[in-house]
């Protein structure tokens, strides 16, 4: 059952328990999306499940193309964006692997689209269960790639998510991740807003100049080779393009907060980090029980804190670095395997973001719930109090592994 939230006189949202998968679903209704593709994959399969629903209940007013696989989903949404529609996809783990092809085309041609990609672990060892092997597995393929905490983080990322790619100051495709098993199918009370926010929200990009847009008989071409000198110059600006990214999301998220309310901390979120000596390292949905642990070692006289990475493309080195400057030690939350290198992405990320900025913080790394293995309070106190004793000098593994110890 849901209710109306009234704030200063106004009908402010909806509230709803939804799952982290509708979540998805409603983001990408509000954002009013010409061309949505679909094909089912668990964890994802909720999605596009409720995006049809919405659709033949008439309350989505786009072209739904049911392709028979992901491949044709990434390219029927990379032909509707050039042709100037607005896009939407969603998929997960064997189903990214799938799409890869056209998936490195879209961020190419800096197509602006936006898609969900539900964590789970990759082809290899079979397994239907939560990793963030698929998202890890392209994080070099030129998408900007935002994780995700909570329901509410979920529909609000995706909105904000077209404001990222539609953005003639960016122009790239946009993927917001959020855990399998965990926060797909998780019921959270959350707000649904009303659509004049979300059309208010996104209003600014129908004031920009209108991109260029593929038409048919126009001069325009589209997905011609490029050679030489012009293949360096597409990256260059294509790698400038994610780097603005990092000041563009701080621009999007205020706007967001003075119509919503709310606000995400942009491309990385402090909490208890002021005094902190040492801190934990985390993504996604397990940062909550992360904030658990941190609490109550805080009773202890500890003294610890989290930093959530929300924003892992373009990974914000200089953020990072900045906030982390001064602790003692640092405790990495990895759920991936940074195959050829010991440790998880996450840790060899920051390792690289504090080496450029000339910092000897001692970094210690935890790979933890693959396989859709909780990451418990006990994993991550007994985590903190490793940290702490590499703080003081003491001799600790620089890579555990915390389900096998």
């Amino acid at each position: 059952m849901s209710t109306k939230i009234e704030i200063s006189g106004e009908t402010k949202g909806e509230r709803r328990v939804l799952t982290g998968n509708a979540a998805a679903a409603y983001g990408a209704l509000l954002a009013r999306p010409d061309v949505v593709a679909l094909y089912p994959i668990t964890p994802q399969t909720e999605v596009v499940e409720l995006l049809s629903q919405f659709h033949a209940n008439g309350l989505l007013d786009a072209e739904m193309i049911q392709v028979e696989g992901e491949n044709s989903a990434m390219s029927s949404i990379i032909a509707a964006s050039v042709a100037g529609g607005r896009v939407f996809t969603a998929t997960s783990s064997w189903g990214l692997a799938f799409m890869y092809d056209a998936f490195l085309m879209a961020a190419g041609t800096r197509t602006p689209a936006v898609m969900v990609n539900v964590n789970r672990e990759t082809p290899g060892i079979y397994s239907v269960s939560c990793s963030r092997q698929d998202m890890m597995s392209v994080r070099d393929a030129g998408w900007i790639q935002i994780e995700v905490e909570t329901t509410q983080e979920v529909l609000d990322t995706v909105l904000m998510a077209y404001r990222l790619a539609e953005d003639n100051d960016i122009l790239l495709p946009v993927m917001v991740s959020y855990d399998g098993y965990y926060l797909s199918f998780m019921s959270e009370d959350m707000e649904i807003p009303p659509q004049e926010y979300a059309d208010r929200f996104l209003a600014s990009l129908k004031e920009q100049p209108e991109r260029l847009k593929l038409v048919p008989g126009g001069p325009l071409g589209f997905h011609a080779h490029a050679l030489l000198e012009d293949f360096m110059e597409y990256r260059y600006k294509h790698v400038a393009a994610m780097e603005r990214t990092k000041n563009k999301l701080v621009e999007v998220e205020k706007e967001f907060e003075d119509i919503f309310g709310r606000n995400y901390h942009g491309a990385v979120e402090e909490y208890r980090c002021e005094d902190a000596d040492i801190v934990l390292m985390t993504m996604g949905s397990s940062t909550g029980t992360a904030r658990v642990a941190v609490d109550k070692k805080r009773e202890q006289g500890i003294k610890v804190g989290l930093v959530k990475l929300r924003l892992f493309r373009p990974f914000p080195k200089e953020i990072v670095a900045k906030v982390l400057k001064g602790k003692k030690a640092v405790g990495v939350i990895d759920r991936s395997v940074c195959f050829g290198w010991d440790g998880g992405h996450l840790y060899n990320e920051t390792k690289a973001a504090l080496y450029d900025s000339g910092q000897n913080v001692k970094l210690v790394d935890y790979i933890t719930g693959i396989a859709s293995l909780d990451i418990t309070i006990d994993h991550l106190e007994r985590a903190i109090d490793e940290v702490g004793q590499a703080a003081k000098g003491k001799p600790v593994k620089d890579v555990t592994w915390l389900p096998l110890e």
